[in-house]
């Protein structure tokens, strides 16, 4: 599982999901999230703006995240 830094204030999903270059544009993490293929802490979460904070995991196309 790879690890991210986002500090203690945490990050926007649809944020992290182009920090982490899982995707290229926020149009296209507002697609990728509609179809439900993000699966933080276990549950999919399909809200762009969704705030992540330090020990979220988020799961997405196979791999693992884990916030610090």
């Amino acid at each position: 599982m790879d690890e991210l830094e986002v500090g203690p204030e945490g990050i926007r999903l649809g944020q992290l999901l182009k920090l982490a270059g899982l995707v290229e544009s926020g149009g296209s993490a507002k697609h990728v999230l509609a179809t439900g293929a993000v699966i933080v802490n276990g549950r999919p979460e399909t809200r762009r703006g969704a705030h992540l904070k330090p020990g979220d995991v988020i799961i997405f196309e196979g791999g693992k995240l884990r916030l610090t």
